[in-house]
């Protein structure tokens, strides 16, 4: 017995809800193992058993699932869809805004009427107004309840098509039965409206759930389309789904691998921040390793193919994100959890208060009015808004502030993290290299009495027309003391090494402890103190100098990483409030346990060397806890590499920062895969990201105890006939008002 497993894309989901259905759909098929519906991604995987004696017919296995998905009320989808480039931030707004504006005419009296003024429209009017608001774009309504009746549960579809109905059939049988010249109330505008807003609500989960599955889209981009391969004709340009496991594929210079591989021929600089998340380039030799997506350096080389398809490390990463993006909001699984009862007890009590009324002696017409009052004041539109209003106004004053939040999920769960883990370059750390120190080489050899500003200024003038990240430190450095260098001669890069050229007359060299051993530099202290310094995390080069009698060195220079402006004081902030701090970085230890020591961490409480698909381990090692329950965990990180750790964490927040040429690059991944971005980068953030998030939260409880509260008094003074339709869908509106404004108390909130 063997197992196959498949992808499919799912239209139509909208709800907890809507994933249980589409599960219990695929789960009744024939030798199906396992399903798992990922409604951020929109989207199954299913495992099916298969037989070893009898061939599996893949085709149709494909067929059923699509068949069951159909066949549960939604649309399948080749699952290859998140790959196509995103929508627009306002896709999707057409049926609103022809909401928004066939329901204005209608609620323009109900404000006129608060002003002592009559402008009631015509019926005539209000019913062709009304009624496409009602069939065609409430069409989704009628389509998701009668799906979710036939699987027999309810929700919040269901109820809005419910009660709209009522409101639009009382307003017909109101208006068909009036006598000639009297002008009586229709409900109209209050199905148009609640159809609308309703809508509204729906469109903003629909754009913030395709904002999730950027994530998936800015992987999928570090892919290149095409690969150079070497053919017995020579080379030739094929698609990467094309490749083979022993293709021997040309890499030029800013390109990216297309696939996983070794080096068979040349050397270069690879930038593998995708992986590890380090803004220094890594030097690639023969027979050295190199990972699809990263970027080839200055070098052509020659690689062989090792990994292709799924089976490389970038599609890894790719499939830790979309495992780990399957969320459900606590809170509105509770709203439709509660529907699902909500709906069958107020369809009840409507028959009940009919019958009542009826059995006791009044006519049909007054009974009939009683009960619709009873659908009308259950109809859902606080419940509704409860939920939307608060993460619309709670998202925006948090956007004013920096705090760009696109995963309601996040949202509702950060006021719970006890534990936050930090990546450290580029989200505690600046994320650039700088020089650290410039240390003399005191050497017999050197004929030359150099001074550190000397030296500075000539590893300046040999370093200023290059672009390696070193070398610009060196000139920052330079720029910052005032040191005016000079253009260099016949100054050549040697790859994987450093570069040589001629400064004022002599022949200097800048580069790795590996050229100086290769060029076999004079032994002496200053080998002791480079491994020192290396073993405290910096990078270490040497600046050497030709001479009559060979190579000597004549300074050590150390770069690293240094920690952002107010990073200790963020963190002590968060420390203040009980939260457990740890770091989780693919820095060396040195580098790592360094950096940390200066932020004041433990040495347990530091993880270092720890790949991408290990952070997303770590993430979930942190989460568990024997002596209760689960600790809720946020991680902080800016990179590609962090991708899988933000999405597998409870919350997910990424640093926003811009290098040197005022480009995210990998973070734009890091903010598609978080449910929280800090715009400025700033480490303060974070703890105002977790206060919103609790305050937030405060306000969707309040709005949905008083959308309850709301129907729990308003149903049984309407079925006691306390409550006409009229006044039933005056309060409707109220609570409405009241669940707005109370989200929009928000908008006071400061970090």
């Amino acid at each position: 017995m063997s197992e196959l497993s498949c992808d499919i894309g799912i239209g139509g989901m909208t709800c907890a809800s809507c994933v249980a259905r589409v599960e219990r759909a695929i789960g009744k098929l024939t030798d199906v193992k396992e399903v798992s519906v990922n409604l951020a991604t929109e989207s199954a995987r299913v495992t099916w058993k298969t037989s070893g004696a009898e061939p599996v017919n893949a085709q149709e296995q494909q067929a059923r699932l699509r068949r069951a998905v159909r066949d549960a009320g939604y649309e399948p989808l080749a699952a290859a869809h998140l790959e196509q480039a995103p929508a627009g931030a306002w896709t999707g707004f057409g049926p609103v805004a022809w909401g928004l504006l066939l329901s204005a005419p209608l609620v323009l009296p109900m404000l006129g009427d608060a002003l002592g003024q009559h402008w009631m429209l015509p019926a005539l009017w209000q019913f062709l107004l009304a009624t496409p608001v009602q069939f065609i774009l409430g069409a989704r309504f009628y389509k998701a309840g009668w799906h979710a009746l036939l699987a027999g549960s309810g929700n919040m579809d269901l109820l809005v098509a419910i009660g709209t109905t009522a409101g639009w059939l009382l307003s017909m049988w109101l208006w068909l039965t009036a006598h000639d010249g009297h002008m009586v109330h229709l409900y109209f505008e209050g199905s148009a409206v609640v159809i609308t807003l309703v809508l509204l609500g729906k469109w903003l989960e629909a754009r913030a759930k395709r904002q999730t599955t950027d994530a998936i889209r800015a992987l999928h981009a570090l892919r290149p389309e095409k690969a150079r391969v070497i053919t017995p004709d020579g080379e030739v340009e094929i698609p990467i789904d094309e490749l083979l496991v022993g293709d021997r594929v040309v890499v030029l210079p800013g390109e990216r691998f297309a696939a996983d591989g070794v080096v068979q021929e040349g050397q270069t600089q690879v930038d593998e921040a995708m992986l590890t998340g380090e803004p220094l380039p890594v030097h690639k030799a023969v027979g050295a390793r190199v990972t699809g997506g990263s970027i080839n350096g200055e070098g052509r080389v020659l690689m062989q193919v090792s990994a292709t398809g799924t089976a490389t490390v970038l599609a890894n990463i790719i499939r830790l994100v979309e495992d780990a993006q399957a969320a459900k909001a606590p809170i509105q699984r509770l709203v439709d959890q509660v529907s699902a009862v909500f709906v069958p007890v107020v369809l009840v009590l409507a028959l009940i208060t009919l019958l009542a009324w009826w059995l006791t002696g009044h006519s049909l017409e007054v009974s009939l009015i009683h009960s619709v009052a009873v659908l009308v004041i259950a109809c859902p539109c606080a419940l509704g808004l409860a939920t939307p209003a608060a993460i619309m106004a709670g998202t925006g004053v948090a956007a004013q502030h920096g705090i760009l939040i696109k995963d309601a999920q996040a949202l509702e769960v950060a006021h719970k993290v006890d534990t936050v883990a930090f990546d450290k370059t580029g989200t505690l750390t600046v994320g650039q290299p700088r020089l650290l120190s410039l240390t003399l080489v005191n050497s017999n050899d050197v004929a030359h009495a150099d001074s550190e500003a000397a030296l500075l200024l000539l590893a300046a003038s040999l370093q200023s027309g290059s672009e390696h990240p070193l070398a610009h430190a060196v000139v920052q450095e330079a720029k910052s003391k005032g040191l005016q260098w000079t253009a260099p001669d016949d100054v050549k890069a040697v790859s994987g090494f450093g570069s040589e050229g001629q400064v004022q007359g002599r022949a200097l060299l800048l580069g790795s402890l590996r050229w100086m051993s290769v060029l076999q530099v004079p032994a002496g202290p200053w080998q002791t103190q480079a491994a020192q310094l290396q073993s405290e995390g910096a990078t270490v080069s040497v600046l050497a100098e030709r001479t009559p009698a060979g190579v000597v060195a004549l300074a050590i220079l150390a770069f690293g990483d240094e920690p952002k402006p107010g990073v200790q004081a963020a963190l002590n902030l968060l420390r203040q409030r009980g939260l457990r701090l740890v770091m989780i970085s693919g820095d060396n230890k040195g580098a790592a346990h360094a950096m940390a020591a200066r932020l004041g961490w433990k040495p347990d409480e530091v993880f270092a060397e720890v790949l991408p698909g290990d952070k997303a381990a770590l993430v979930h090692s942190l989460q568990d806890n024997p002596h209760g329950a689960p600790h809720v965990v946020a991680f902080v990180g800016d990179g590609i590499n962090d991708a899988p750790a933000l999405a597998a964490a409870d919350v997910g927040l990424a640093m926003a920062n811009l290098n040197a040429d005022g480009q995210r690059g990998g973070t734009d991944v890091a903010m598609q895969a978080a449910g929280i971005t800090l715009m400025r980068g700033d480490v303060a953030l974070v703890a105002g990201a977790l206060d919103i998030s609790a305050r937030t939260v405060a306000k969707i409880r309040q709005n949905l105890f008083w959308a309850f509260a709301y129907n729990a008094a308003g149903i049984p003074l309407a079925a006691m006939g306390y409550l006409s339709p009229v006044v039933a869908g005056a309060a409707m509106a109220l609570s409405s008002v009241s669940v707005m404004t109370n989200a929009l108390l928000l908008k006071r909130w400061k970090p």
